[in-house]
């Protein structure tokens, strides 16, 4: 496979800023198609004069494409993804990766069956913080790690409407879903598997029709504990990161600049682009005897770098889908309000 032939279903904001400007920037792959019926996101998408512009995903078919990379609102993920299975279609899936544990794995024994390579794109393991903290960890910085705090709290009670706004729990709706997908897999990755323990999931903002505001306690196998605060309604945000272990704490506040950047139009090429200023550094110790520690670099593009591999060498993915229904078992778990059984 010399060049990915590549396709975008769905140009919203995951795939207009978190999927296209990476594809575009690395010369494994070649960006052919983008599937949108919005006339704002079709005008959008001829920033990339080379791509052609379908309204369906029936249209990619005779496009030879090799991969199909999935943006829509999470209750079409597993229809789409089967549609492109059964095209012989490898599928990357924007988190979350379906609405239903029972969904990702009944993709993930298709593509198993047909040889095709289907990947999660969760794509804050490439935020620099958390690369930070997993390093931290792995190197034994904080001794034995008791407890991981984690945050995404913003403020967005002014919302225009949109599916994140209008869609309910049973269509992938919530931030559970949008948020939560982001900050149960990073606390997986890190300390392994996990039981939900504790869990406040509200909807407070006007005409909610899904939660916009949860904590949840996961106790993980290796006896750490994880406490995360997802919030869309949260007026002040606390840090983004709190280690506590035997050795010393590390706390970081701010988020990863990748994102705001790919809003701003930077390209993920630009000089510095994933660098967080001294400033928003994070610190290691013991109150009265800390110091800060350098953010590492974030990498988003590190996802499509790994994928390439995959596809031409036969690597393992970026994320195993796996992981994905992992998360959505805790979040299925959460919502009904029941503890899951060891897996």
């Amino acid at each position: 496979m010399a060049v990915i032939r590549t396709g975008i279903a769905g140009f919203g904001l995951a795939g207009r800023i978190f999927h296209a400007p990476f594809i575009e920037a690395d010369p494994s792959y070649s960006l052919e198609a983008v599937v949108t019926r919005d006339e704002t996101r079709r005008a959008e998408a001829a920033a990339y004069p080379s791509v052609r512009v379908v309204p369906t995903v029936d249209d990619l078919h005779g496009l030879d494409l090799d991969l199909v990379v999935i943006g829509t609102p999470p209750a079409t993920h597993a229809g789409l993804a089967h549609t492109l299975l059964d095209a012989g279609i490898s599928v990357v899936i924007d988190k979350p990766f379906c609405v239903t544990a029972d969904e990702g794995r009944e993709l993930v024994a298709k593509a198993e069956r047909r040889g095709l390579t289907l990947t999660v794109f969760q794509n804050r393991r490439w935020d620099g913080d958390f690369q930070t903290v997993r390093e931290l960890v792995a190197d034994g910085a904080l001794g034995d790690v008791w407890r991981f705090e984690s945050r995404f709290e913003r403020w967005r009670t002014g919302r225009a409407t949109s599916w994140k706004t209008s869609a309910t729990i049973g269509e992938g709706g919530g931030i559970l879903y949008d948020l939560g997908t982001h900050l149960i897999d990073q606390a997986l990755h890190l300390f392994g598997d996990a039981q939900p323990e504790y869990a406040e999931v509200t909807g407070r903002g006007a005409g909610a029709v899904a939660d916009d505001d949860a904590f949840v306690v996961l106790k993980h196998q290796s006896g750490v504990r994880s406490h995360l605060w997802l919030s869309g309604v949260a007026a002040q945000a606390g840090p983004r990161f709190r280690l506590l272990g035997s050795a010393g704490g590390y706390t970081k506040y701010g988020l990863d600049p990748q994102e705001g950047a790919l809003k701003s139009g930077v390209s993920p090429t630009a000089p510095g682009f994933g660098n967080e200023p001294d400033e928003a550094w994070g610190s290691l110790g013991i109150d009265g005897d800390t110091r800060r520690i350098p953010t590492k670099p974030g990498n988003y593009a590190g996802f499509y770098a790994e994928l390439a591999r995959t596809l031409r060498d036969g690597a393992p993915p970026p994320v195993d889908p796996r992981d994905a229904i992992r998360v959505l078992d805790l979040i299925e778990a959460i919502h009904r309000g029941v503890t899951l059984a060891p897996r």
